[in-house]
């Protein structure tokens, strides 16, 4: 027999395989979703479907009919709740005990009045800069209620409510917002940029959509090691973003990335209806963001993001599926209304009527609509509501009061943590910077930095030794 017949057989025998492939690079086998098997796999005279490389298990047809989205029903809202707090679907239920759901709803209140606090304390010049979540409480509060505490979250700027739920005080919240002494980033970066290591939260970064292939890489790292380390807890990563962000170029590589590899990382986007001033209708023209998820091959779902078990319930099986079969990325998009304002440096009545912005807030709303569930059986009423908010705005105030009080960090963070040791040029800088604190004290206060100049000589004498 040939080598030419061989190779046939051997050829449509791989045909008939399950669709299962292994990777060069990988001695682990892991399972191609259903539209795509072996890339290595030629077409034959038969065959009935095209084997072309990009297009694998595409079938012939001669009809001439182009894929016209707006022909196409719209991409399901997953919901649990109606708007009127009722369950939908009484077999489901909420998956949720009562005592977990007065925790989310408490959280979900704190980040509200928090919110309020820290806007106006904006507006009177005692804070630079702030953004508020209100609106889309239930996304971040109920996400991150759903995950497991060692999963690595990298974060947009939208989401104190993950924060909060994972353990973050009102003592860091504030600690950074006014970059003291207590701040963990040393108040290197701007108001809202929160991150903790302890909490398994990556930094925040200004950059729109960064964080995106970080995510991606992290979640291919976090698949090597669960496949290395069997015996440990499996983890993923998560990663949120606006709808704004989607324009971006980052979030088609991270997305590209984490489909081709495979990587278990949860991609939750806030489609709150608006990018800064840019609105939905002006930012894509395709059925939302999650119709992009489909086109990269990835597990997707829309769910209404001011009903908080569903958010709970989609991000669970959400985190299931990502570690299923080795790992793969998932793709959750939030429908949200962002009711505040981009933040304190936007004005959303120049680009939106008020009369919508209040309708939403009187419609539906994440915290309403808990509200209105835990009310139904009995567990909260106006008293609890009133001493609950009364209670959490004396927190908030009095975690105010000792984060505003408090120093600013020792002058040296601006220059340590970059190197083990600093370098011969940091030398220089940290002593021309003393110099020039030394020679004008009045125009240079150093008094509101913990340590003031010895800051500066600790770093000194720590190259010395």
């Amino acid at each position: 027999m040939s080598s030419h017949s061989v190779s046939r057989r051997l050829g449509a025998r791989a045909l008939r395989r399950p669709s299962i492939c292994i990777n060069a690079s990988q001695a682990t086998p892991r399972v191609m979703p259903k539209w795509q098997t072996c890339r290595n796999v030629a077409s034959t005279p038969t065959a009935e479907k095209v084997l072309f490389p990009g297009a694998l298990n595409s079938e012939f047809t001669n009809s001439l009919e182009f894929l016209r989205p707006s022909r196409n029903k719209a991409i399901s809202t997953f919901r649990i709740l109606d708007q009127y707090g009722q369950v939908l679907d009484k077999e489901r239920g909420v998956d949720t005990t009562d005592e977990e759901a007065l925790e989310l709803y408490k959280h979900m209140v704190c980040l509200n009045i928090m919110d309020l606090i820290m806007f106006e304390a904006q507006r009177q010049g005692r804070l630079s800069f702030y953004m508020v979540s209100t609106g889309e409480e239930g996304i971040s509060v109920g996400s991150a209620s759903a995950l497991n505490p060692k999963d690595t979250i990298f974060c947009q700027y939208r989401e104190a409510g993950v924060f909060m739920q994972r353990g973050f005080t009102l003592d860091q919240f504030m600690a950074q917002l006014f970059s003291n002494a207590d701040d963990l980033g040393h108040g290197r970066n701007m108001p809202v940029h929160y991150g903790s290591r302890e909490l398994n939260i990556r930094t925040v970064s200004s950059t729109l959509a960064t964080q995106l292939p970080h995510a991606a890489g992290a979640a291919y790292a976090l698949k090597l090691q669960n496949q290395q380390n069997p015996d440990v807890e499996p983890r993923v990563a998560v990663t949120y973003f606006g709808e704004g962000a989607a324009s971006e170029g980052d979030f088609h590589a991270a997305l590209n990335i984490a489909a081709t590899r495979q990587a278990p990382c949860i991609f939750i986007c806030r489609n709150n209806g608006y990018a800064i001033s840019t609105p939905t209708s002006d930012q894509y023209r395709g059925d939302g963001i999650a119709s992009r998820g489909a086109g990269y091959g990835m597990d997707t779902i829309r769910v209404d993001g001011n009903d908080i078990f569903a958010v709970r319930t989609a991000t669970k099986e959400a985190r299931r599926l990502a570690l299923t079969d080795g790992g793969r990325p998932v793709l959750i998009e939030m429908m949200a209304y962002r009711v505040g304002h981009h933040s304190t440096s936007d004005d959303s009545y120049a680009y939106r009527q008020k009369v919508e912005v209040e309708d939403w807030k009187r419609r539906d709303n994440p915290i309403t609509r808990l509200r209105k569930w835990l009310e139904s059986r009995d567990l909260w009423n106006e008293d609890k509501e009133r001493e609950t908010r009364s209670r959490l705005r004396k927190d908030v105030l009095a975690a105010f009061e000792r984060g505003e009080k408090k120093k600013k960090p020792k002058i040296r963070h601006a220059f340590d943590d970059v190197w083990e040791e600093i370098t011969a040029e940091q030398r220089a800088h940290v002593e021309e910077l003393k110099d020039i604190l030394t020679r004008y004290p009045k125009e240079y206060d150093v008094s509101q930095y913990e340590g003031g100049l010895d800051s500066l000589d600790e770093l000194l004498e720590k190259k010395k030794k």
